[in-house]
């Protein structure tokens, strides 16, 4: 190619393009990688090129060149396109590649408006000068691709209009670590500052979106899910509806629970009026979470829950379905359906499950989550009592629709309430469990409200992060990286605003966190264990029980200096009752792993001094997350050596780690022959997580006979995973030609919420 073309300058003089220049930029970019070509890159850009064309199209065209070039024989494109990115990044946001002084980055964005006044008046520009010393901008260049394009898309201060950038990677971390423990003793501040920054910035400890875009910013609302219940009463679902929009307005995933709303039919004031059911109302929280966009992208998105035995179950079970008519469908809503044991009694034992409006059954609502024993008498009673409405039906029958609809939508979910109480660190009696959330690791007690300003109601938010797996090279990590992490979303309780009474009664008398993990499939690869055959088992009941020891012994250390959380009394753990003591016993059958932690000594420390947290552990889905860590997604098996991950963005493909020295010891998900070991290790990991995970069932339907999965191999999935003690199920997937490529195709999680981390 001769050099004859012409560059269209931002000044908007023309002048000739400079070969050297983007080859010396390419070099650059490659050096140290495996694999890479610079001259490919050079000659697919080159193809390109027109006479006129703008600097900033030179560098995107050359950044996509090398991103086109990312395979599974030459995985490091994807460090080189990410540099690249990376150069042209700072570019737009600079000026030029090296970043500005701290300081002076901070002052002019503090007066643009961009980032929170806070900054300055908390901290001295000496303050400022020490953190330019930890900063380490070179770590910009350890992103991969899909990493720096999902921080241009979602994280970095920026005008979503014009798109201008305004920051870079390093600033983002270091800003965030400022801002959470600005409160903290000006002579110990630093170090937590500096210890957090590098924990974040070289991906040991994972942030949600909301806290990756949010913090340093005006913005003060970094909650990832928002649990909203509802009552019996048009005043309640009005400040449950209102609740929604304000909420889904800031970002968050929304968990409804309107499981107490009466059937179709039933009498409202004495049979003055004929009740409309559920339904209609179901639809007015439909258009309330499509209220408002989430950043300008899409609609919000909800989990809506109510109980297997509500007298509308059949009804309410296809309303995701795409058949029917608009009327009698809620199909932009997803469903988390609520089972207990003896829903699955009835199931085993071939027998029917009654249908119940909860309005006519006084207190069965109620001890469907605060106590089983209690529940079945009073469930028995009200069935033999004729007086009652009520509606048989085989639970065969029952369960098969619930099955059905699950496989066809995918996204009908299960939540095991008596499991969300019974191993749980609240005391149901005092704070039940009535519903979950969006991508379902949620189990938060709530209360309904009368209105928008109610005290006494109560919206449960939980606030995310997770540990990457990959990254850390011993257990013993684990004590200081709980600390950070726990003291760092304790700090972001008092940080954020609650636009809502009830959040911040529930928020601040509760300081409930959900800490998880990523990279889980990685760290199962490097170890050289599967997940189908058990191998896996003993690590993960290590692993699990070092993650929870050491964030309730965080939170245990943390109240001592700042004080049990209000309602530390109305948990377990005051009295002095621990996940190890409540844990569903037949995981015992699946690992002898002993307990290798001093859980006794915890137990004295947390009765004498509290934790500062009701809970402190949540697995969550991590699309976004995981791709700027460039981890595998939570705790799930890839679908592919190299993912195709659709984003807004277009297109990103993402490698696992290590993929030339680790490549045969990944289970890829359609690989695992069934679900069995999976729930397995779901199960492992419930014994000692205080909330819930996101776990899901996947099915290949070419594994079954006649191409179909049987219902019978579904129910079989669903009674494994209650007879493990698995809180809640996710999403159920069907391996499909049509969304399903020789590298996979994975789409983003928790769609619309922000819940994802």
């Amino acid at each position: 190619m001769t050099n004859n073309l012409f560059v269209s300058k931002r000044n908007g003089k023309k002048e000739l393009i400079d070969l050297e220049k983007i080859h010396k930029v390419i070099t650059w970019a490659a050096k140290d990688l495996d694999n890479v070509s610079v001259s490919q890159v050079e000659l697919k850009s080159h193809i390109q090129f027109y006479d006129g064309i703008k600097t900033a199209d030179i560098h995107e065209t050359i950044i996509k060149a090398a991103a086109d070039l990312i395979s599974e024989e030459t995985p490091d494109y994807q460090y080189l396109s990410a540099r690249l990115a990376i150069f042209h990044l700072r570019k737009k946001a600079y000026g030029q590649f090296e970043p500005p002084k701290l300081f002076s980055h901070v002052v002019s964005m503090v007066e643009n408006g961009k980032y929170d006044e806070h900054l300055l008046a908390d901290y001295s520009e000496a303050e400022f000068e020490q953190m330019e010393k930890f900063l380490v901008h070179s770590r910009d260049l350890d992103f991969s691709y899909a990493a720096v394009k999902q921080l241009e898309g979602k994280y970095l201060v920026q005008n979503r209009v014009t798109g201008e950038i305004y920051e870079s990677a390093q600033f983002l971390y270091i800003l965030v670590a400022a801002c959470l423990f600005a409160k903290y003793p000006v002579e110990t501040r630093l170090k937590y500052v500096e210890g957090f920054y590098n924990a974040i910035s070289t991906f040991k400890i994972s942030l949600p979106t909301p806290i990756m875009a949010g913090v340093r910013t005006p913005t003060r609302q970094f909650s990832s899910c928002v649990l909203i219940e509802c009552g019996d009463s048009l005043d309640s679902i009005n400040a449950a509806s209102s609740s929604i929009v304000k909420y889904v307005s800031q970002r968050a995933g929304i968990g409804i629970n309107a499981g107490r709303i009466r059937a179709l039919g039933s009498s409202i004031r004495n049979g003055e009026a004929f009740h409309t059911g559920c339904i209609p109302f179901f639809k007015h929280f439909q258009t309330a979470v499509k209220s408002c966009s989430q950043g300008g992208v899409r609609g919000g998105a909800a989990t809506l829950f109510y109980p297997l035995w509500h007298l509308e179950v059949e009804s309410l079970l296809v309303l995701k379905n795409n058949r029917g008519v608009e009327e009698n469908r809620v199909r932009h809503l997803d469903y988390g359906v609520q089972f207990n044991k003896l829903m699955y009694t009835r199931l085993i034992k071939g027998e029917s499950i009654t249908l119940f409006s909860p309005s006519d059954v006084p207190g069965l609502y109620d001890a469907f989550f605060e106590d089983q024993e209690k529940f079945e008498a009073l469930y028995v009673k009200y069935e033999a009592d004729d007086s009652i409405r009520k509606k048989c039906i085989k639970a065969i029958e029952l369960f098969t629709l619930f099955a059905q609809e699950r496989a066809s939508t995918g996204r009908i979910y299960l939540q095991n309430v008596d499991h969300c109480n019974t191993h749980s660190p609240f005391d149901p009696q005092q704070a039940p469990i009535r519903q979950s959330n969006l991508c379902l690791e949620i189990a938060l007690p709530t209360q309904p409200m009368n209105d928008i300003n109610d005290p006494n109601g109560e919206i449960a938010l939980c606030t995310l992060s997770a540990f990457n797996l990959g990254a850390i090279e011993s257990l013993d990590e684990l004590e200081g990286l709980s600390d950070l992490a726990v003291r760092a979303l304790d700090s972001l309780l008092d940080y954020q605003n609650y636009p809502m009474p009830a959040a911040y009664n529930a928020t601040i008398g509760r300081r409930t966190l959900g800490i998880g993990v990523i990279n889980y499939a990685y760290y199962l690869a490097k170890n050289g264990v599967y997940y189908s055959n058990g191998s896996a088992n003993n690590l993960t009941h290590r692993t699990f029980e070092a993650i929870q020891f050491n964030l309730l012994k965080a939170s245990n250390e943390l109240a001592k200096e700042k004080g049990a959380c209000p309602k530390f009394n109305e948990t377990r753990l005051s009295q002095g009752i621990l996940p190890i003591d409540t844990y569903k016993k037949t995981i015992d059958d699946i690992t002898g792993e002993p307990l290798h932690l001093d859980w006794e000594g915890l137990r004295e420390s947390i009765k004498k001094h509290g934790v500062r947290n009701s809970t402190v552990s949540a697995l969550m889905p991590s699309e976004t997350s995981s791709q700027i860590s460039n981890a595998t997604n939570g705790i799930e098996p890839p679908r592919g050596l190299i993912s195709i991950k659709a984003s807004k963005d277009g297109v990103l493909k993402q490698v696992v780690p290590e993929y030339q020295r680790l490549k045969d010891n990944y289970e890829l998900l359609w690989n695992i022959p069934n679900n069995e070991g999976y729930l397995q290790l779901v199960g492992i990991m419930q014994k000692f997580i205080d909330q819930t995970i996101s776990a899901n069932t996947n099915y290949d339907p070419a594994r079954f006979d006649g191409g179909k999965v049987p219902v019978k191999q579904i129910l079989k999935d669903i009674l494994t995973a209650y007879k493990l003690g698995v809180k809640t199920m996710y999403y159920h997937n069907t391996r499909d030609g049509a969304s399903e490529n020789m590298l996979g195709l994975e789409e983003e999680d928790c769609e619309g919420g922000a819940c994802k981390i």
